[in-house]
């Protein structure tokens, strides 16, 4: 099903005020003996203000998705780029994806986005601010008592302690939801579907109890319920258990209720992560990533991996591998598609996805490095026990380093790179 998105945000069009032409300014001038200067400046204003006038504002394609992916801490790079896009834009306009889709922590920044759709540049920048003066122990606990207490309950057997206190996680995040309540109204989400700034929004989680990749969301009445192998969509009102779900890194945060299941990060079982976005409606996907894609050579000699390193790449695997299979999927199906004609594609209801991918430049371990000091001290020893230190250039620490600096660098690394795209993702996005 196609989804044409209502475009009631767009500003109605304004003809401009008559101006006087160039050649009656120029006689008049001439007539009453004007400055030579003045007549030269006011010409220069008037074809300047010509120009202006005529250039088109972009206007976004219909059926465009936003897919956000997870990485903890590195999701600040997302609003770099977004950053960027929203400088492109008309100040006021609403959101030029009608379709936005996050997982983890990707879908803390998407769903947040949803609630700002009716002003994409003034969203970004609310939550630009939140993350660039982030601090962990907004998102987790860091004191020594509770990262001990969080500790000791991992290892006392379940018959000690109630059911709902003895998901296994090194650390509590019950601080983020206290965030996320004080920062979001998640009741704008279904206001702004109704407007028509926004078509749908979904939020990815794993299903403990099934296995499944489960994802929630809000949409236009039009979208239904769908059942694949090992995932599903359900139609729910988003709140902040489906948030924590989907953003509980694996050992690293405890699994989140939602009915009578539990969930966890939304990258787990997620094998196809375009899948949501292209159930939901979408034509062509801008995926903004936390993770390096590019193929990596080493060839000096490596030390055999401490625990942290192996934490890590666990972490880059869940985030970055299952996106990678997923693009080369889709593009071969575009090639296949591409030899039949469009009345075929419709007899086979299938159609070809158009991909754009926007991943840092830079290597993030190598960015978190420097900022391991910036974390508390009882955070950094719980992370020397696995073997970070300050000389440890470990994927595991620039996940869980929210921390200001940190997070202001990605920032503006995304920002950078945004910007550096920008020919090409407006040509993706507009034409």
């Amino acid at each position: 099903m196609i989804i044409v998105k209502a475009n009631t945000n767009a500003m109605p069009f304004i003809r401009p005020a008559v101006s006087p032409s160039i050649d009656h300014v120029l006689s008049r001038f001439l007539r009453n003996g004007s400055d030579t200067f003045l007549l030269i400046w006011t010409l220069f204003v008037m074809v300047l203000s010509s120009l202006k006038a005529s250039k088109k504002t972009p206007t976004p394609q219909s059926n465009t998705a936003l897919v956000l992916t997870g990485g903890g801490a590195r999701a600040a790079y997302q609003l770099g780029v977004l950053k960027a896009i929203s400088e492109w834009f008309p100040r006021n306009d609403g959101i030029p994806f009608d379709i936005i889709c996050g997982t983890s922590a990707g879908a803390i920044n998407g769903t947040a986005l949803a609630c700002y759709a009716a002003n994409f540049r003034l969203g970004v920048k609310k939550i630009e601010w939140v993350w660039r003066n982030f601090r962990t122990h907004q998102v987790y606990k860091t004191d020594a008592r509770s990262i001990t207490g969080q500790l000791i309950r991992n290892l006392l057997p379940s018959s000690l302690i109630r059911s709902e206190q003895h998901a296994i996680a090194v650390l509590d995040n019950a601080p983020l939801r206290h965030l996320l309540g004080h920062l979001l109204d998640l009741s704008r989400i279904e206001r702004n579907i109704e407007r028509g700034f926004l078509s749908s929004v979904s939020v990815s989680a794993s299903s403990y109890a099934t296995g499944n990749s489960v994802c929630f969301f809000q949409a236009i009445p039009e979208i239904s319920d769908w059942h694949r192998v090992r995932r599903r969509g359900i139609r729910q009102p988003l709140n902040f258990d489906h948030l924590m779900a989907s953003s509980a890194l694996p050992m690293v945060f405890p699994a989140s209720r939602i009915g009578q299941r539990y969930y966890g990060d939304g990258s787990i079982h997620q094998q196809a992560p375009l899948s949501p976005a292209i159930h939901l409606g979408a034509r062509r996907i801008l995926v903004i990533g936390t993770s390096d894609m590019r193929n990596q050579i080493v060839d000096e000699p490596v030390a055999p991996p401490s625990a942290a390193d192996i934490a890590g790449h666990l972490l880059e695997t869940v985030f970055s591998d299952s996106l990678r299979s997923d693009l080369e999927r889709l593009q071969r199906i575009n090639q296949t598609l591409s030899l039949l004609s469009r009345g075929e594609q419709r007899k086979v209801n299938l159609h070809p996805i158009q991909t754009h991918v926007i991943n840092p430049q830079q290597d993030l371990k190598q960015i978190a490095a420097p900022y391991y000091t910036s974390l508390p001290r009882s955070v950094r020893t719980l992370l020397r026990f696995i073997g970070v230190n300050r000389h440890s250039k470990t994927d595991l620490l620039s996940y869980l380093l929210f921390e200001q600096e940190y997070c202001k660098e990605l920032i503006e690394l995304g920002y950078a790179d945004g910007m550096e795209q920008k020919q090409s993702i407006m040509q993706f996005l507009c034409d």
